[in-house]
Parts: structure tokens; C-alpha cells; sequence
């Protein structure tokens, strides 16, 4: 695996890729687990060449979030890219992606307004602005992203269409622990208590989802779903909602494409997850 830095240094490795065929990008901020090398492995499977990159992204952390002591671990980050068959990565410094006199902020409206949007003012615009930066110096024929963070993949879908800065996007499922708990780099600021207690996040939507499949009352499901978050000691939720999976407006009733979505406080860590649910409108 090659390991670049700057753009000059990009802009040849990627000229001597490209003469392999396809290009598959992975982002990244590090702090890689098993959910990350899933995305390598989606990448492998769909272009010739893999190229990841690593970058804690400042602009989409607001003031009081956890940019300083967001993990940094890039030689273990680098192993694990190696052995999962990337073939480039790219680990640019600030300075690179935002020069001097920086000054253009990309805003997608729409798919971003609501749950994170409002809980994390000024988040998106961060995430979109530098994926299409990403997007726009490595032009890869496909980017592979997780559907873990939803939102975001539904925000990076309608930035790339719009700007036709990728032909396609890739959503790959979440990639969890034993018990259930989504994988994520946040998982690391759990104490052994919150990490036993968290599960209850998946719990709650599994159970959501299947009192919504038998029959049970979409506000019901939710009132239920938010009673198991707090018998297990999540101190807030900021949103737990059945939505459209395409536009994230929420749904009072089954519809024909869903998910459950949740952000909730467990100690002093913010946990995101989702889940599928079936399509309950059926043609007649």
C-alpha cells in the first residue's frame, strides 16, 4: 500500500491507478474497526483500485464536541488498510484540504434539516464540504460509505448527485458487535458499565421495529422504544423516529420504505444507530 500526503503526491499515484481501471474511495477519520474494513472489502469487490483516506474533519465538529480527543491512531490505521487489500491511502493535513483564505462551504437542504441537523448545527455543511472535496481530487467511480451514520449517507448521496462529483454511492450495512451494539470509533469513550448498558440502543429499535411489523401503533412503538433507553440509564435522546428512507421526514404510519432512527446520550458519549424496516405497503 502507498501512502500519500500531499496533493502533488496524490495526483500521481492516482494517474498511475487509473491505468489499472476503476477507482473505489473510501473516507475515513481513522480510528478504523471491522466496520471500516467492510468498506474496504465492498470497495475491492466493486474497482480495480482501493484508495482510503484519513482526515479528522474540523469543520463538522461544533464547539463543544470532541475534535481534541477524537482518536488518532494512524499506524494502526495504516496496518489494518494494508491487510484488508487497499492499495493507496491518503492522509492529507488540514492545511491541505482547507488552505489559507479557504472559504466555500458546501450546504445540502433538505435531508439535512432534521435529527442531527438540529441537534449539531453546522454539521453537515462540515460533512459535505469535505466529502466533495474528497470526491472532487480522487474522482472515483464509486465511494463506499456506512449506513450507520444514515443521515450522512443520505446527505453525501444528494450532494454527489447534484454536483455529479461521483457516479455512484454505496451504503453498506452496519457492522456490529455480539450483542448487537453498533460498531463506531465512540464506543472507545464507554466504561464498562455504559458499554454493558448500551446495548439497550439496539434493543430499543429491534424492539420498535417489531412492534411496528406486528401491528403496534407507530407513536406506541416510539413512547416504548424511548422507556427502554431510560430504564437502561441513557440520561437524554435526541431523536428516536420512523422516517422515509429517502427523504427523513417522519412517518406517523407504515409506509412503503422506513427506518428507525436514534441519537442518545449514555454517560458523557453520543451514540447513533439505525435499522431497516420492512416495506409494510404492498402493491394491489
Amino acid at each position: 500500500m502507498q501512502t500519500v500526503r500531499s496533493g502533488e503526491e496524490l495526483a500521481l499515484a492516482l494517474a498511475e491507478a487509473r491505468q489499472s481501471g476503476s477507482i473505489a474511495l473510501v473516507p475515513t477519520m481513522g480510528a478504523l474497526h471491522a466496520g471500516h474494513m467492510a468498506l474496504i472489502a465492498e470497495a475491492r469487490a466493486r474497482a480495480n483500485k482501493v484508495v482510503a483516506t484519513i482526515f479528522v474533519n474540523p469543520k463538522q465538529f461544533g464547539p463543544r464536541e470532541d475534535l481534541a480527543r477524537y482518536p488518532r491512531c494512524e499506524a494502526e490505521d495504516a496496518r489494518m488498510l494494508e491487510e484488508g487489500g487497499c492499495d493507496l491511502l491518503w492522509v492529507p493535513s488540514v492545511e491541505d484540504i482547507y488552505p489559507a483564505g479557504f472559504s466555500t462551504t458546501v450546504s445540502v437542504s433538505g435531508v439535512s434539516e432534521r435529527w442531527e441537523g438540529e441537534v449539531r448545527p453546522g454539521h453537515f455543511d462540515g460533512v459535505a464540504t469535505v466529502v466533495a472535496k474528497l470526491l472532487a481530487a480522487v474522482r472515483p467511480e464509486v465511494a463506499i460509505f456506512g449506513e450507520k451514520d444514515f443521515q450522512q449517507l443520505a446527505v453525501i448521496r444528494r450532494m454527489a448527485a447534484d454536483l455529479c462529483l461521483c457516479p455512484e454511492i454505496v451504503g453498506v450495512p452496519t457492522v456490529r458487535e455480539a450483542d448487537g451494539l453498533a460498531l463506531s470509533s465512540r464506543n472507545a469513550y464507554l466504561s464498562a458499565d455504559e458499554r454493558t448498558r448500551a446495548v439497550a440502543l439496539p434493543q430499543a429499535l429491534t424492539g420498535a421495529r417489531d412492534a411496528i411489523h406486528g401491528g403496534t401503533p407507530v407513536a406506541r412503538a416510539l413512547d416504548e422504544a424511548r422507556e427502554i433507553l431510560a430504564a437502561a440509564g441513557f440520561s437524554r435522546v435526541d431523536y428516536l423516529a420512523l422516517v422515509d428512507a429517502n427523504t427523513l421526514e417522519p412517518l406517523e404510519a407504515p409506509a412503503s420504505n422506513m427506518r428507525l432512527i436514534a441519537a442518545a446520550l449514555i454517560g458523557t458519549t453520543r451514540l447513533i444507530d439505525n435499522l431497516m424496516v420492512r416495506n409494510m405497503v404492498w402493491p394491489r
